[in-house]
């Protein structure tokens, strides 16, 4: 009943994500969520973390790519400081924001992947684009007011899953989990 929210694969979180697991899936870009996946929502700047992991993906030639449901000057505020290249107004659960990506950067569906932490708008959008997903714990607790509604409804589809053996009852720290 609930696939179209099943995840690809759980991590702890988006700092799990290493070259290598990446490489071994077929993967060469990373497609991510911005608030309470990449950073905290009510915390703009990232942390000394963040900006490590995107150095080690830069590095490896793995772009990392925001697309997120914000205004175009929220996201480019954000990812500024970090180089990012991104889509604003991508209106997940839809997949516009995932094709306005890859028609943009010229990118094919076996080569990506969309972390975030919403089921309902990050994990309905991969899969509604048919590229694979990575649901990721938010990074902080609370959310922005407009976000807290759709986690009491993710709560019940998140439980049926799990009871309906669809997704495992565990967060993963590699691909392999």
């Amino acid at each position: 009943m609930f696939t179209r929210f099943k995840p690809t694969w759980m991590l702890e979180s988006i700092y799990d994500l290493t070259p290598g697991d990446l490489r071994k899936n077929g993967i060469k870009v990373i497609l991510t969520d911005l608030d309470n996946t990449l950073i905290a929502w009510n915390n703009p700047g990232g942390t000394p973390e963040l900006k490590k992991w995107l150095e080690i993906m830069q590095a490896e030639s793995i772009p990392v790519i925001v697309v997120s449901n914000n205004s175009k000057k929220r996201v480019a505020k954000a990812v500024s400081p970090l180089k990012l290249a991104f889509v604003s107004r991508a209106l997940k659960p839809f997949s516009r924001g995932i094709n306005e990506a890859k028609q943009k950067f010229k990118l094919k569906n076996s080569e990506l992947v969309l972390v975030g932490d919403q089921l309902m708008t990050d994990v309905a959008a991969a899969n509604s684009a048919g590229i694979k997903s990575i649901l990721v714990k938010p990074i902080i607790e609370t959310d922005a007011w407009n976000t807290k509604i759709n986690r009491f409804f993710e709560k019940m589809i998140k439980k049926s899953l799990i009871k309906n053996n669809v997704i495992s009852s565990t967060w993963g720290h590699s691909l392999d989990d």
